[in-house]
């Protein structure tokens, strides 16, 4: 932990301050791990019952393939959520780039698509329990400004836009108060009672 300034635990991860910058990680949850070794040694017994009794291998076999796909949950990158960018393990993914955030019916482990502004796409998968799962979407589709959340625009999305006025201001429509012969006038009637001095006298008395 060299280098940090401050660190502080949340049920979302671990909450840290480098050189005075906040940042979030999310870590897989243990359960995954533990769940796996548990299983594995399972398959190990049921493969030492098999060398008895061969229908055993079936259950060494459910065990392995289970115990192993959680091993491969509990040992998934890490991801950090920074001010200007997000790290899934080694890779950076600035926030300026993403332009789609959608989401998937995986909830826990959270299962989410990342559309960038080269129309890549990055699967995010994160292993944690619900309210991690739950914590770090609202992160992301904070964080992604420009971006549309489950194909609705990130202001919309977020209630930032109250009516139709503000999300379309430069729709309105202008309409005219005079014609354009009346605006004429108006401009030719004005630069007589200039030329008489009319409307000078009337400010100095005014004055």
């Amino acid at each position: 932990m060299k280098g940090f300034a401050g660190l502080t635990r949340t049920r979302t991860g671990s909450r840290l301050k480098v050189s005075g910058t906040a940042m979030v990680r999310y870590l897989p949850a243990r359960h995954y791990l533990s769940f796996g070794i548990v299983a594995l040694g399972l398959a190990v017994f049921s493969g030492w019952v098999g060398l008895s009794w061969p229908p055993a291998f079936l259950a060494c076999a459910f065990f392995l393939v289970g115990g192993g796909s959680l091993v491969v949950l509990g040992y998934q990158p890490v991801i950090e959520i920074h001010p200007h960018h997000l790290m899934i393990g080694a890779r950076v993914v600035h926030w300026m780039d993403v332009r789609r955030v959608d989401r998937t019916r995986w909830i826990s482990p959270l299962v989410l698509r990342l559309t960038l502004f080269d129309d890549s796409r990055i699967t995010l998968f994160y292993p944690g329990d619900v309210d991690s799962c739950r914590a770090l979407l609202r992160h992301l589709r904070r964080s992604c400004r420009d971006a549309l959340i489950d194909g609705v625009p990130y202001r919309q999305y977020w209630g930032e836009i109250t009516s139709e006025s503000d999300a379309q201001p430069s729709s309105r429509p202008r309409y005219r108060v005079l014609r354009p012969e009346d605006e004429a006038e108006v401009v030719r009637l004005y630069q007589r009672l200039k030329a008489v001095g009319y409307l000078d006298r009337k400010s100095s008395d005014e004055k």
